[in-house]
């Protein structure tokens, strides 16, 4: 129930602007930053004036306490410092107010892109800081945020015809026998946790 109108929200790394625009349509106060000019440009000629904020690092332009809600889809295995992004996101979000993350577990992804790429070192360029939950978590708890891992399925048709055109028929055979969704959390492709953030009291 944190998504409600008039809830202030930040995503990181809005890319091309389609989730930004679904946020304010449901009537939230939301706001996008987004490294990428050209993804900032497309966004602006598909939807019109978005609230789109460049930046060119984990720095956010925003005051301290300024929203309820931030969430980060496919960002924070690309960010280099996470420490510091973890830092600044707890910086920008009210005391009690809630960080939503959608992030690969290094496991399933570390294979999967080693077949993708047909390279054990080539991803790591691309997804510098991927995590497992467990790392994830510690990390999330060591800056201040009380964090639990939500259960998304994600085998849909994306999934099911992604697999097989990077892993080809041994892929497809693995997800039939294996279906993700199945596993434990831990051992998901990915993993959606939502961290609050928590203050001392007194």
């Amino acid at each position: 129930g944190a998504m409600m109108p008039g809830c202030r929200v930040l995503e990181i790394g809005s890319g091309t602007g389609g989730m930004l625009h679904a946020l304010l349509a449901r009537g939230i106060e939301a706001e996008g930053v987004e490294l990428r000019q050209a993804f900032i440009e497309e966004a602006l000629a598909f939807y019109g004036p978005l609230p789109i904020h460049r930046v060119d690092g984990v720095t956010l332009p925003f005051a301290d306490a300024t929203f309820d809600v931030v969430v980060s889809f496919d960002v924070f295995e690309h960010i280099p410092d996470t420490d510091a992004h973890l830092r600044e996101v707890r910086r920008v979000l009210k005391p009690g107010g809630a960080y939503l993350i959608q992030t690969p577990n290094k496991w399933t992804n570390t294979i999967f892109e080693t077949i993708r790429w047909r390279s054990f070192t080539k991803f790591r360029e691309e997804h510098c800081s991927l995590h497992t939950l467990g790392e994830l978590t510690a990390r999330l708890t060591r800056h201040g945020f009380d964090s639990r891992a939500y259960d998304i399925p994600v085998v849909n048709d994306f999934f099911r015809n992604k697999v097989p055109r990077y892993a080809g028929w041994p892929g497809a055979l693995a997800l039939r026998l294996v279906n993700p969704d199945t596993l434990p959390i831990s051992w998901r492709t990915n993993f959606y946790v939502l961290a609050r953030r928590q203050d001392a009291v007194g």
